[in-house]
């Protein structure tokens, strides 16, 4: 499940908009969003600014369970919106939208790939690794400066594990498979378990 957030009004209940005069980089962006996820106990799993006629400024983040729910969206949407009220980094206008990383969700970060070791991805590599620029296979963790993923790599189709450089990832996402949505249903009901019990008015 995909949790989106979309923020299109501002204070005044117009759209959402700002400018600048200096476009500002995703990685900058990135460095500015950080440090407020982090405070509301947030992580990011991933920024991208959309190219378009108005753009969308996507952050993509996570609880420490792995999970984010509209809740979570609409609390860090409106923190990112306080402080880009304030250093209005983006030349043109666009819009800002939060969500969940959802069950196939992208590999961003190293500990991806050993969070999720034992469910399938697809690896597309930003130059060809044993004559492939695109791999699917299943996660074996990490190993040095290598990702491990178990693929077939010959002709005659036998499974072998591949160590593939992190450096030469350029996307990687898991495949939705039956395996993933059992482990995110798991996910769910420890989380639901974990969450703090609301009492009912005659306090039972």
């Amino acid at each position: 499940m995909l949790v989106r957030w979309l923020g299109l009004l501002n204070r005044a209940g117009e759209a959402h908009v700002r400018s600048r005069c200096a476009m500002t980089t995703v990685r900058e962006l990135q460095s500015l969003i950080e440090p407020v996820a982090q405070a509301l106990g947030y992580s990011l799993v991933r920024v991208r600014l959309t190219a378009s006629h108005r753009p969308v400024l996507q952050v993509m983040a996570e609880r420490a369970d792995g999970l984010m729910e509209v809740d979570d969206c609409a609390r860090l949407s409106r923190a990112i919106s306080a402080l880009f009220d304030e250093v209005d980094p983006i030349e043109s206008e666009y819009a800002l939208e939060v969500s969940s990383p959802g069950i196939d969700r992208p590999l961003t970060r190293r500990r991806d790939f050993e969070a999720y070791a034992g469910h399938e991805a697809r690896l597309e590599l930003k130059a060809p690794l044993e004559g492939r620029k695109r791999i699917k296979g299943v996660l074996k963790g990490l190993r040095g400066e290598d990702v491990l993923i178990e693929t077939t790599i010959d002709a005659e189709q036998k499974p072998a594990v591949l160590p593939v450089p992190y450096s030469l990832i350029g996307d990687a996402k898991l495949v939705l498979t039956d395996a993933l949505i059992e482990d995110d249903l798991k996910r769910r009901k420890v989380a639901d378990r974990s969450a703090p019990k609301t009492e009912t008015k005659n306090g039972h």
